[in-house]
């Protein structure tokens, strides 16, 4: 139990309902252990706060959604806010965001949700873009999976004809299965602001977790994010920056080039050809 300095009373013994495997930000290790981004930020906010966890066996995010609605759940982490969800859970403020991407196996060009009318993707069920694709791409054969992994395995075996999911767990659920031949199209305009969920008839414990996030120094946040999200996914709480970054370094690679061309053009000998 770990208590933080100016907080009177009781800590604030709280069920946390793991996810099975979400990671990078929340999953099962093979030895049995839970770990991941959120695992980390819970654990340094502890150490700020009156809070004592006890974490339940890990599950599917359906399964334990329908345990947060019955009561047996105090604590979720790894969860973007819905008006579903909001029927029963309150939520912190984000803690990292990361956007919604479209997988499939290599090919020529870049694929988006709309060649896929008719055909088989696998989604997360329960997950917040379950909702959002279902109603904007009717005309797919939506499949839903427990999580990422089981959506990559049924890519590999040709089952699917893609997956959608957040970046950063494409490359980590990629990684672990140690599947290499995948194609990470463009963003399907669909972001994951993280947070943790708690009860909604218990906002004291809302009240605690956000002040234990507040009180998480940014330096800290930041190396927690860099650990766990490389270069490929995400690392600040903006999922637009690796992109615009990116975006900003081509731009700038073709504004040098232009530079060139028109000085070679101006050059002596360029008029002379």
């Amino acid at each position: 139990m770990l208590a933080q300095p100016g907080w009177a009373g009781e800590a604030f013994r709280l069920r946390f309902a793991p996810e099975k495997d979400y990671g990078p930000f929340i999953y099962l290790t093979d030895e049995g252990q839970v770990e991941g981004l959120s695992a980390d930020f819970l654990t340094a906010m502890a150490a700020h706060g009156e809070l004592q966890i006890d974490t339940l066996p890990a599950q599917p995010l359906a399964s334990i959604l329908e345990a947060a609605r019955q009561g047996q759940v105090d604590l979720i982490s790894s969860l973007r806010p819905t008006p579903e969800r909001a029927e029963f859970l309150g939520f912190t403020r984000p803690y990292v965001t990361v956007p919604a991407v479209l997988v499939t196996l290599p090919s020529r060009d870049p694929q988006s949700l709309s060649d896929f009318r008719g055909r088989p993707v696998a989604v997360g069920r329960g997950y917040a873009v379950e909702t959002f694709v279902r109603e904007k791409y009717p005309e797919v054969q939506w499949t839903p999976v427990d999580d990422d992994s089981e959506g990559l395995r049924l890519l590999r075996s040709g089952q699917v004809g893609a997956v959608v999911a957040d970046v950063a767990s494409v490359h980590f659920a990629a990684d672990r299965l140690g599947l290499r031949g995948i194609q990470v199209n463009a963003a399907i305009g669909f972001e994951y602001p993280l947070s943790f969920a708690f009860p909604k008839s218990r906002p004291d414990i809302g009240r605690v977790l956000e002040e234990s996030l507040r009180r998480l120094p940014e330096t800290r946040r930041q190396s927690l994010r860099q650990r766990w999200l490389d270069g490929r996914q995400q690392s600040s709480d903006d999922p637009r920056a690796v992109w615009l970054r990116r975006v900003g370094l081509g731009l700038a690679a073709v504004a040098v080039l232009g530079l060139v061309v028109t000085q070679m053009r101006r050059s002596p000998d360029a008029d002379a050809t």
